[in-house]
């Protein structure tokens, strides 16, 4: 198997397959009404909703750099977009977004040659191996605090 299928398996599990730690991303949320995805039943924490916003923006930013465009100005409201609007629509919006963004992700990481990995991410000092495994981390911490937030819910 390439490197490059062995990272798009691990972005997969991380986000929607089977996950070798546990419940993927996408499984967390599933079920999560509007309503408990906007809680904070922790307090000076993010919300669920928050989170998956902040990781589909990520995932936005990874793929810009990895497609060799910089993004140089991450702003406040890039890195953790606000909620505008609380409503089944607008979670259902949210979590089409995250997906969007994995997939337009994934199709930038399908389309690399092996070669590419080791190359320097546009505008940053570290390769794009480095920031496509750095986002499946970030994934993967985010899915924990979610785990965390929807047991506190209870």
């Amino acid at each position: 198997m390439s490197e490059i299928k062995r990272i798009l398996d691990q972005m997969d599990r991380a986000f929607a397959g089977e996950a070798w730690h546990g419940p993927s991303l996408m499984q967390l949320v599933d079920g999560i009404t509007s309503e408990d995805a906007a809680a904070h039943p922790i307090p000076n924490a993010h919300s669920i909703w928050e989170l998956v916003n902040h990781i589909a923006a990520w995932k936005t930013i990874v793929q810009h750099r990895a497609a060799g465009e910089a993004v140089v100005d991450v702003t406040a409201e890039r890195d953790w977009p606000p909620l505008f609007e609380v409503s089944e629509v607008a979670w259902r919006r949210a979590l089409e977004d995250l997906t969007a963004s994995h997939r337009r992700l994934r199709g930038v990481v399908e389309q690399l040659h092996e070669e590419q990995l080791a190359q320097k991410a546009a505008g940053e000092e570290y390769s794009i191996y480095f920031m496509v495994h750095g986002l499946i981390q970030h994934d993967l911490y985010h899915a924990g605090q979610i785990a965390v937030l929807k047991k506190a819910l209870r």
